[in-house]
Order: structure tokens, then sequence, then C-alpha cells
């Protein structure tokens, strides 16, 4: 079984003790060294090579958004951020998965004296996957299946519905800023996120998309030309009203039980009905298998489904298990997304 290790970067000396002793209750870890600011997790991630780095964001002489581009720039590592839960922690957190973090975790919902043991298996579960991501050329897809689906759908699309997990915020940085400012088909998105966080994404996407992107909000009338970002601690929903017009319905909590809030599952399960063959699915990347029962429906309905390649993700979860169910339409690498879209949509 092979060990990884993990330099923990942090300037209280508590958090340092208590995320080494968290990271090596696995016993697939092993805390490589530790960090007190951001000069020295760059002087160890240099001299020590670890796999995997966790870093703090609030630091004295560097702080970790400094280091964490720095290191992205020099030796690169895969780095998980440890974040509060304060607005201004959020919207930095944001701006640390821009420069290159694979994923953030809140140290409240980690370190405290009750913690469930799901949410300290998901948190060992996400960095595994993160470091034993391999990469293999991406399937090939079948030309003849997508140049069918463009001629028969092109230009009926009315919804286009964009899945994605760990990894998700730079894989959508590199698709939604490209939507022209008269785009004329609604983007909803569900990135797995904490409750709080969702908001300063859309934020911050706002100001480089040239589209409005906004959360979405209950009762909230989806119009095309818009970005709405599924709101964090919540499940969105799609309800059609008598008039033909289609509101988000936000709910804290649905039948059934699901680990992410929004699911993308329970997105689709919604949509599906209601868009039918008029509904885009793009699932990117991502741990575990959230999508996949929502895109069995999006294809009972005759609606389409595409994925992202594992070449380009930072975790082939997601994407893998709705390709392997069958129900992808085309695999494609993150950089050639975008286009496929346009060609699909016919736009």
């Amino acid at each position: 079984m092979k060990k990884y290790g993990v330099l923990v970067v942090d300037d209280s000396a508590f958090m340092r003790r208590a995320i080494s002793q968290l990271i090596e209750g696995d016993s697939q870890f092993f805390v490589v060294g530790i960090a007190r600011n951001g000069l020295e997790a760059i002087e160890k991630v240099n001299r020590l090579r670890p796999d995997l780095v966790t870093m703090d964001v609030e630091m004295p002489e560097m702080n970790g958004i400094a280091a964490l581009e720095q290191i992205m720039n020099t030796s690169p590592v895969p780095i998980v951020m440890l974040s509060s839960r304060t607005g201004e922690g959020a919207a930095e957190t944001i701006q640390a998965l821009e420069l290159g973090a694979v994923d953030f975790f809140l140290k409240e919902s980690l370190i405290r004296s009750r913690v469930e043991q799901e949410h300290i298996q998901e948190f060992h579960m996400r960095l595994k996957s993160i470091v034993e991501a391999k990469r293999r050329p991406p399937v090939a897809v079948k030309q003849t299946q997508l140049k069918a689906v463009r001629v028969v759908r092109q230009r009926q699309t009315e919804l286009i519905f964009i899945g994605c997990s760990t990894g998700g915020p730079s894989a959508l940085q590199a698709i939604l800023p490209r939507f022209s400012a008269n785009f004329p088909i609604p983007v909803v998105v569900a990135q797995h996120m904490p409750a709080g966080f969702t908001k300063p994404l859309a934020e911050r996407f706002n100001s480089l998309c040239q589209l409005p992107v906004q959360e979405a909000k209950d009762g909230q009338v989806i119009k095309a030309g818009n970005i709405y970002i599924a709101p964090s601690g919540y499940q969105t929903l799609f309800e059609k009203k008598p008039d033909g017009s289609v509101v988000f319905k936000i709910f804290d909590k649905v039948e059934g039980k699901t680990l992410y809030k929004p699911s993308i599952d329970i997105s689709l399960n919604s949509a599906a009905p209601i868009f039918t063959n008029r509904l885009l699915s793009v699932i990117l990347t991502g741990m575990g298998a959230d999508g996949t029962k929502g895109c069995s429906l999006v294809k009972k309905y005759l609606g389409h489904v595409f994925v992202e390649a594992e070449d380009s993700c930072v975790v082939y979860g997601m994407p893998k298990s709705v390709l392997e169910a069958g129900y992808a339409d085309g695999q494609f690498l993150l950089s050639q997304i975008y286009q496929e879209i346009i060609s699909y949509v016919g736009y």
C-alpha cells in the first residue's frame, strides 16, 4: 500500500497538531513536515517534495495565497486549502482555487470536539482521490454519434446545466467567461461547496464573465443570457409555471439522502422532465458519482450529456461514472468543452 507524505502549513501550533493527527488517522498518509508561514512552506515544498500540501490562508510573513501562487509557478504540487467560514475567508478561498488549489475544507468541519465520522472519511477519500489521480489518454469519441446529435438538436437547447466538484472552480473558469454577452441560453451551475461559498463564487465570476452571474434564488424566473450558481447548503430544483416560465425552487431538505448540497442528481432529476430533449448536461471534474443518476433521467427524457475527459480532470470520478454507465454522448478535454457546447447548440 503506497503511503503519501503531507506538508501541513498553519501558523497555529494547535492547528498544526490537530491537522497532523487528522491526516495520520488514515494509514496511507504521514506528515512529512510542518510550516508556520508561506515562506517556510515554499522552502519545504522544494526540499521535502511532499505528495500533498494543506495550506492555511492567513499567516504572518507570507500568507497562503501568495505561497500557493509561488509554489504553483515553481514547484507544482496538489494544494488543499483549509478555510474559515467568514465572508472574507470565502472570497480568499475562491481566489486560491483560481490560482491552482485543487480543493478546500472548512476547519470547523474537521477540527472540533465532535466531528462526524462521515466527514472524516470524506476528507481522507478526497485527499486520496487527489494524490492518486492517474493520467490516461482520453477515451475516443464516436464522431458519427456527435454529428447526429448536433444535426437533430442544434438551436433547440433551452438549458445548459453544469455539474462539478473537486477542481470545479478552475474548470468553470475555462468555460463560463467565454460565453458571449448575447448568448441566448441560460446556464445553471451546481458546484459542491460548503454553505456560504457559492455567493462569493458567483460574485467572482460576475466580474470575469460577459454574461451576468448570480447565485440562484427561490422563486426566481430562469432567463436566457444569465448564469446561475446553485446556492451551497441547499438543494436547487426547477418548477414550470402555468405561463410556461421556469423558476428555481430552493429547499433546505428534500426527500432522499445525499451528501451534497447542492446535489447534481437532485437538480437534474427536477430539470429533465421539464426541459426534456432541450437539456444539455455537462459533468466536469469531481470525486464520486453525483450526477450519474441525474444523467440517466436526462437520457430517459432524450436530453444530452457531455463529460470532461480524464486527462484534464483534477479528479476523474463523476465524469467516469457517467461515462461508464453509458449516459455520455461525448467526452472532451476541458479545453474543448466550450467549443463543443457552442457547436452542439448551433450558436
